[in-house]
């Protein structure tokens, strides 16, 4: 009797536990850079089972990494950092070249075809807690576009 009350006891802990990856992360990659260049760019596309909000990133191959998206100001294509990025529950968001994405700025060395890059991805709940989630994105030539997904 008291195993059953144990296991019964463990179980309703973990359903009343918060999942720990709460958010999918698919197709990530890294676009490659040649020597000397000092930046690229992240990609993936992040499916939540809850509401969340990105709210941070880091990578140990750049010294600044940030949210960017890419909007049209005053008739011109421009990029800029973003402190957050929604995720609705259930809703794929993708983020792309030419959209939002990562942005790695002051590489320590060259990203080419082949290396893989650690993200931490930082995301809050709606009750404020913080969870973060490590994904490893392979480095994609240069001239990679977007991999075809899935839906």
């Amino acid at each position: 009797m008291s195993s059953r009350l144990s296991l019964l006891g463990l179980l309703l802990a973990l359903l009343a536990a918060p999942a720990l990856a709460q958010v999918a992360v698919t197709n990530a990659w890294v676009r490659g850079t040649v020597p000397g260049q000092k930046g690229t760019g992240a990609f993936m596309q992040l499916t939540s089972a809850a509401d969340m909000t990105l709210i941070g990133v880091a990578s140990p191959v750049a010294k600044i990494v940030e949210i960017h998206e890419m909007a049209v100001d005053g008739g011109m294509m421009r990029m800029r950092a973003v402190d957050k990025l929604a995720l609705p529950a259930g809703k794929a968001i993708d983020l792309t070249p030419g959209g939002y994405h990562v942005m790695l700025m002051d590489l320590a060395q060259p990203l080419k075809e082949g290396d893989v890059v650690p993200v931490t991805l930082t995301f809050v709940d709606k009750a404020g807690k913080r969870i973060t989630q490590e994904i490893k994105a392979p480095v994609r030539a240069l001239t990679e576009a977007m991999p075809a997904q899935k839906r």
